[in-house]
C-alpha cells in the first residue's frame, strides 16, 4: 500500500480495515512495528510532515515486492469486494459505536496486566452472554 502512494499508520490502519471490509482491523501494535521494520530493512523510508510520519517505498522495497509479487497478490485477495461486504460498510451507526467501545474497553482492561481467574471467568460470561445476544436478534 505504501508503494501506492506514502502513507502514515492510521491511514494504512484504516484503508487495510477498508480493504478487507471491516472483518479485519490492525492495529498499532501491529503497523507501526512492521513499519519501522522496514524502515530498518531499508524497503520504506519514513519522512516527517507536520509531526506526522509517512511511510514511502524505497527502490529496495519495489524491487523486494516485485520478487514477492504472488505472495503479496495472495493476501490481497482475500480482501472482500466493495458489493459483497457486510460488515462495518452496513453495519448502523450505533452498533459501530458499541463495536468500537467494547475494543477499547477490552484493550484498556487487558493493559492492566494479569487478571485473576474470576474476573477472567466475568469478562468472559459478558462477553459470551453479548455474542448469545446478537445471535438472538
Amino acid at each position: 500500500m505504501i508503494a501506492e502512494q506514502p502513507r502514515h499508520g492510521y491511514e494504512l490502519i484504516r484503508v487495510i480495515e477498508e480493504k478487507f471490509g471491516g472483518s479485519y482491523t490492525p492495529s498499532p501494535g501491529v503497523i507501526y512495528p512492521t513499519l519501522s521494520w522496514l524502515d530498518d530493512s531499508g524497503y520504506a523510508g519514513m519522512v516527517e510532515e507536520g509531526g506526522r510520519k509517512s511511510y514511502h517505498i524505497t527502490p529496495e522495497g519495489q524491487a523486494f515486492l516485485t520478487e514477492n509479487r504472488k505472495a503479496a497478490d495472495e493476501v490481497l485477495s482475500r480482501s472482500i469486494p466493495r458489493d459483497k461486504r457486510g460488515g462495518r460498510d452496513k453495519a448502523p451507526a450505533p452498533v459501530v459505536r458499541a463495536m468500537e467501545n467494547l475494543k477499547l474497553a477490552m484493550r484498556l482492561r487487558m493493559r492492566q496486566g494479569e487478571m485473576e481467574q474470576d474476573t477472567a471467568e466475568k469478562i468472559a460470561a459478558a462477553l459470551d452472554a453479548a455474542a448469545q445476544a446478537v445471535e438472538r436478534s
